[in-house]
């Protein structure tokens, strides 16, 4: 029996929806994020607690980040963890909106 974590999470942008979103063990978690005058502004980070602790936040975040950059938004992290994420992950400070 594999443990818990190591399964490939398969992260979906959910361009409808204005989020990206993983579904794991029957659980969603979800990174939501609005778009605003060449920027997205990531709202809101939610992984249930039956799946905390195994990386599910970073693995969500990393894509929606890679997406900005491809489509040359500007990033404002209104989310407490995605701003997190960026101040432990220099490569994507570019990517903060200013101001």
């Amino acid at each position: 029996m594999s443990e818990p974590g190591n399964a490939e999470i398969n992260v979906q942008h959910n361009r409808a929806e204005h989020r990206f979103e993983a579904t794991v063990d029957g659980h969603r978690a979800v990174a939501d994020y609005t778009l605003a005058d060449g920027a997205v502004v990531f709202t809101h980070t939610f992984v249930p607690p039956e799946l905390r602790g195994r990386g599910i936040a970073e693995k969500l975040v990393r894509p929606a980040l890679a997406w900005a950059r491809a489509e040359k938004l500007r990033v404002v992290p209104a989310c407490s963890y995605v701003a997190a994420f960026i101040k432990r992950n220099r490569e994507f400070q570019d990517l903060l909106a200013s101001g």
